[in-house]
Parts: C-alpha cells; structure tokens; sequence
C-alpha cells in the first residue's frame, strides 16, 4: 500500500497535525512539542518575531526544516492582510501564509468576502495562501479560483472548545472539494480531532488543546540548558507510554 501522506502545494507533509507558537509559558518548549507531537507546520504570529531580542525572537526556537505558517493576525481587510503577507516574506519566513482577516471582534469570525481578495493578490504573487474561513461551500470554491493552497474552515469560535459545531459543513467541503480541508478554531478535545479526521479532513491546527495537554505532565529544564532542575516550569516530561505520536495520522 502507498504511504499516505498530506501533499500542499507540492509539498509533502508527515503529520496532519499542525501546530502554533503560541500559549507556552516559555518559547523553549516549542521545540520538545513539535517533537512530541511530530508536528511538520507551525503557525508564527509576526507580532512573535523581534530580531532586536534573540531571547524573545520566536523563530529562534523552532528548529530547522519545519515548514512555517505566519498568519495575518489582527488584520481587518485585505489590504492589511497582504501587507502582513509581504512583512512575513521580508522577514525570512518563507511564502506560506495563512490568511486572517478578522470581521468580529467578538467572536473573531473570518472575513470571507476579504479573504478571497487577499488570496487572489497573494497567490498571484507567488505564496503559497491558507485561508481562514467560514465553511461556506460557495466561498470555498471561490478561494480555490483566487489560488488557495488549501481552505482553513472553523470547527466552532476560535478558542470555545466548543468541538465540531460546523460538522455537516465540514463534511461538505471534504466531499466537494480537491484541496486539503484543514480544521483550524474551537477544537477542544482529543475526540473533537478525532471525529473530525473521521469524516475526512486533511488535518487539524490545535493550538489551545496542545497546550493544556502539556502542563498536565510534570516539567523540568532539559539537560542541555544551565538549570537542568527537575520541576522547573520549563519542558514537559512526556511518558514514553504516553507519548502522543503520530497524533491524528491516518
């Protein structure tokens, strides 16, 4: 049988589980997760990335040859999406983005109308364009058009753990569509993730859950860095038998 694998815009990944650089205590962990959770993506807010400071530069914490996804975080249209876009580029993040452009502030729902603008213009211009979206069919196929790598619908409100409350959308553009469908907002379970690669998403950005599933482990200082102290608030142990790898692979 051939390997199954996640394929996005020519590029193979290992895992259909993506992750951000957010919510840790400390940046330092990003790395023992990415390994842990054997992660290949990793979303990166710009506002993250201080050259001035190497200490709180957060790409200096991600190792080498992981694919990174900066998001547009904060913008309001597409002409603020795309001159995010252009920073990331400029700042060495490569030519993925993923596309944000947030319309409420309240729930921090998608934008779709100027999303679609932004994925036109960026997509055109080379990169390699992830949108955030409601999961609207109709909007979907027209992202797609505009040169979409992939669609990023909800699951539900962005930080509600509230699970798959848009499933039957979900499983529409999984039957409809030919690009990879990847989950991204309001998973907050290990079985939200699980139902939603069983109806046959590409993959799942979890962000809030990684996170909560760290600290529940005991912490220490890895041996490599000058306080290897059991105990301090640093790294996770993960439990050999525990270990969550191949997290939501096929």
């Amino acid at each position: 049988m051939a390997e199954d694998v996640l394929t996005i815009a020519g590029t193979v990944v290992r895992s259909r589980l993506i992750t951000g650089s957010g919510k840790y205590r400390d940046d330092r962990i990003i790395k023992e997760v990415l390994e842990a959770a054997e992660c290949d993506i990793i979303t990166v807010a710009l506002r993250r990335i201080d050259f001035d400071d190497p200490d709180t530069n957060i790409l200096n914490h991600i190792p080498k040859g992981k694919v990174l996804l900066p998001n547009t975080s904060g913008a309001r249209n597409a002409v603020e999406a795309i001159r995010l876009a252009h920073l990331a580029r400029a700042m060495g993040c490569g030519n993925w983005i993923k596309i944000e452009v947030i319309g409420d502030q309240k729930y921090l729902f998608p934008d779709n109308e100027e999303t679609i603008k932004a994925t036109e213009t960026l997509a055109a211009e080379g990169f390699v364009v992830l949108p955030y979206m409601h999961p609207d069919l109709i909007v979907a196929r027209r992202l797609i058009d505009a040169g979409a790598a992939a669609v990023m619908p909800l699951a539900a409100p962005i930080g509600s753990n509230r699970g798959l409350l848009t499933l039957n959308l979900l499983e529409i553009l999984v039957s409809e569509l030919d690009v990879p469908v990847i989950v991204d907002a309001g998973i907050g379970r290990p079985s939200h993730a699980a139902a939603a690669m069983e109806i046959g998403v590409d993959a799942i950005l979890l962000i809030l859950l990684l996170h909560q599933a760290m600290i529940r482990f005991p912490w220490h200082v890895p041996s490599n860095t000058p306080s290897g102290r059991e105990g301090s608030p640093m790294c996770p142990v993960w439990p050999e038998s525990r270990r969550p790898r191949g997290l939501l692979r096929p």
